[in-house]
C-alpha cells in the first residue's frame, strides 16, 4: 500500500476544517463573514432575557426582589479582537417588598448602555455602562402612588457565539434609580438593584 506523507495528510485535514467553518457562514450577510482570526461579532442584533433582581430602597427598610425578563437589541463593531457597541433593553419585573404599612414595587425598568469587550474567537468578554430608568410604585391599602426614576447602570458579561446568527449570554448589572419624593412614604426613595440574567441574541 502506498503511504501518504504526513505533511500531505495534515494539509488535507486543515483544508477540511476550513471548509467546515466556511459552511457555518454560507448565506450569512457580508458583515457576519468571519474575520481572518475567526468569529465575527459585527452587526445588529435582537434578543430576549430572563433573570433575578434584588436590591434596597433608600430611606426605607424595603428590600425589593423578584424575577425580571424582557427584550434587548443593539449593534456591535469589531476591530480585530476588540468589540464596541451599544445596547438597549426593556424589562418587566415582579420585584417588590413590604415595609411598615406600604409595599414598594418596581414593575418595569430599562437601560441604554455602551458596551466594550475583548473577543477570543466566538467568546466575548465585555463591560457595559449607561443610563437606567424605571417605575417605582407604592401601595398603602387601596391608595397607590407612582414615580418615574432615572439613574445609571454598570456591569459585565460573557457572550458565546453558537453560529453566525445566534449567541447566548450571561450578564450582571448594577442599577441605581435616583431618589424621587413619595407622599405615601413621607420621604425621598431611590432604588438600587442587582440583576443577574441570561439571554439569547439573534444577529441579522
Amino acid at each position: 500500500m502506498r503511504k501518504r506523507p504526513i505533511g500531505a495528510i495534515a494539509a488535507m485535514a486543515l483544508t477540511a476544517t476550513g471548509a467546515g467553518a466556511a459552511d457555518l457562514y454560507r448565506g450569512a450577510p457580508s458583515y457576519l463573514s468571519p474575520p481572518a482570526y475567526g468569529y465575527s461579532w459585527t452587526g445588529p442584533y435582537v434578543g430576549a432575557n430572563l433573570g433575578y433582581q434584588w436590591g434596597s430602597l433608600s430611606n426605607s427598610g424595603a428590600r425589593p426582589s423578584g424575577f425580571a425578563g424582557g427584550l434587548q437589541g443593539g449593534f456591535n463593531w469589531q476591530f480585530d479582537q476588540f468589540v464596541l457597541g451599544w445596547e438597549g433593553d426593556l424589562q418587566l419585573s415582579d420585584s417588590s417588598d413590604m415595609f411598615a404599612n406600604y409595599k414598594f414595587s418596581n414593575p418595569w425598568f430599562g437601560t441604554m448602555r455602551g458596551r466594550g469587550g475583548f473577543a477570543l474567537n466566538n467568546i466575548l468578554f465585555y463591560g457595559t455602562l449607561g443610563l437606567a430608568y424605571g417605575r417605582g410604585h407604592v401601595d398603602v391599602g387601596n391608595v397607590s402612588e407612582s414615580n418615574f426614576h432615572v439613574g445609571w447602570t454598570a456591569g459585565a458579561g460573557l457572550e458565546v457565539g453558537l453560529a453566525p446568527h445566534w449567541s447566548v449570554k450571561a450578564e450582571y448589572l448594577f442599577v441605581d434609580l435616583a431618589s424621587e419624593s413619595y407622599g405615601l412614604t413621607l420621604s425621598n426613595n431611590g432604588l438600587t438593584s442587582n440583576l443577574v440574567r441570561f439571554g439569547v441574541n439573534y444577529r441579522f
